[in-house]
């Protein structure tokens, strides 16, 4: 059976590349299988395997690092705590875009949200004696669990699918009641499903952590993305959903790479609650030597990692949150176009024989966005994702994502509109193969 890909170059690749299943292939390993197949066979394929960024970078960004690089900032070192003016940007985007008050202290730039979680990850689970393990709400962005194991730190998990709404509180205390959960961890709108925690969900979370005393870790890498809602205009209602309205136990993670478009230069906005930031620990003082969870994560923690962030960088996320506030820069109109291509190609799977994996929030359709989710009846994700190989399109296990489900992530973010037309021959060719009929 001929398909759009040649079959003996996509087992090679994979048998270079040491891949045996599926299910154990990370993102990079599918990147790195796909660009040796691209590469020798001469054919692109529908990229759908990683979440880069398929738009150009604000220009509000790119014209303020430019101006910053001209004023000399590339010759000094940035202070740890990060660029007073981006500091206050930020406290007034959060209040502008969340309705939320946050000191421009607990502001901290970071390089990325990944640094962002890896440094709280830290500070949280050394904050609380017998409070050593991060609960993962699932499916979810799966290098965050690379960093747990690298922290050599616990964590537990749990898919949230089946515990939506007013199930998610007996959930959340059957875990916590144990005692050991230091913090609890999500993405919001959610990496890889889309699913979208309304706000009864939030207030759940919010008062757990506030019963047990642990500390949410809110990762917003895709802010204001829900397209069903615009929550775009600064200071005017409907607003970014967040736990912050209902616990002073967080750390929100904004980052810069998909609202914003501006993923190379690697810059993101950990912020810290004012209580929280001021908290001591004990076991900080322990471990750190310093017992103030704010001045730990920035003074103890980011210090070592990276001594700051890129200064040219943060002048330019400075830019874009300034443009922002102001009204001048509309980032939600301008990564629509994500939602746009997700509901096209969603049609084009459904079409084709594929089922949506996460399909509802709660009792509403899910929101087209960054990424949808897809299976197809009789095969396993892990087999899915390699015969998808041999027609061209490429895309991970929901397994490493941590969800129960079989089947597969997809992010559109990669895909043209000019790539539209290969797409739906190449599920044509894989749904008539599938049943038989060539």
């Amino acid at each position: 059976m001929k398909t759009p890909i040649n079959s003996q170059i996509v087992d090679s690749k994979l048998a270079i590349c040491e891949i045996d299943r599926m299910e154990d292939a990370t993102i990079r390993d599918v990147v790195r299988v796909v660009n040796m197949i691209e590469e020798e066979s001469g054919d692109k394929f529908i990229r759908m395997e990683m979440g880069v960024p398929g738009l150009a970078a604000s220009k509000y960004g790119i014209e303020a690092e430019k101006a910053a690089l001209d004023r000399g900032v590339a010759a000094a070192y940035p202070m740890l705590e990060g660029v007073k003016v981006l500091k206050e940007e930020g406290s007034k985007f959060i209040k502008n875009f969340m309705n939320i008050d946050l000191d421009a202290e607990g502001v901290i730039p970071t390089v990325g949200s990944m640094q962002g979680a890896y440094a709280a990850f830290m500070a949280v689970c050394s904050a609380t004696k017998g409070k050593d393990t991060i609960l993962f709400v699932d499916p979810g962005f799966p290098v965050q669990k690379t960093q747990m194991d690298v922290l050599g730190m616990k964590y537990e998990t749990f898919d949230i699918y089946d515990y939506r709404g007013d199930k998610l509180h007996d959930k959340l205390e059957k875990i916590m009641s144990k005692g050991n959960i230091a913090g609890i961890v999500y993405s919001n709108p959610n990496n890889p499903a889309w699913i979208c925690m309304n706000d009864l969900e939030l207030k759940t979370i919010g008062e757990m952590a506030n019963k047990y005393d642990a500390i949410v870790l809110e990762d917003l890498a895709y802010f204001a993305m829900d397209f069903r809602t615009d929550l775009s205009q600064p200071g005017v209602g409907p607003y970014q959903p967040t736990v912050a309205r209902y616990t002073d136990n967080y750390a929100l993670m904004i980052s810069s790479s998909k609202a914003f478009s501006y993923a190379g230069q690697r810059i993101g906005l950990l912020c810290i609650s004012d209580k929280l930031y001021k908290r001591r620990y004990s076991g900080l003082k322990k471990r750190f030597g310093t017992d103030g969870f704010g001045f730990t994560v920035v003074f103890r923690i980011i210090y070592t990692l990276s001594s700051g962030v890129s200064h040219s960088a943060q002048y330019g996320l400075h830019g874009m949150l300034k443009a922002a506030n102001e009204g001048k820069f509309n980032f939600v109109e301008n990564v629509r176009e994500y939602g746009e291509r997700a509901k096209i190609m969603k049609k084009m799977f459904i079409d084709n024989g594929f089922d949506l994996v996460y399909d509802t929030d709660v009792d509403l359709p899910l929101a087209d966005g960054f990424y949808f989710t897809i299976s197809y009846p009789g095969l396993t994700g892990p087999e899915l994702n390699k015969k998808l190989l041999y027609y061209g399109i490429s895309a991970i296990c929901l397994n490493e994502t941590g969800s129960l489900r079989e089947g597969l992530r997809a992010c559109v973010s990669q895909i043209s509109r000019s790539q539209f037309g290969d797409l739906e021959y190449r599920l044509k060719a894989f749904h008539k193969h599938q049943q038989g009929l060539v």
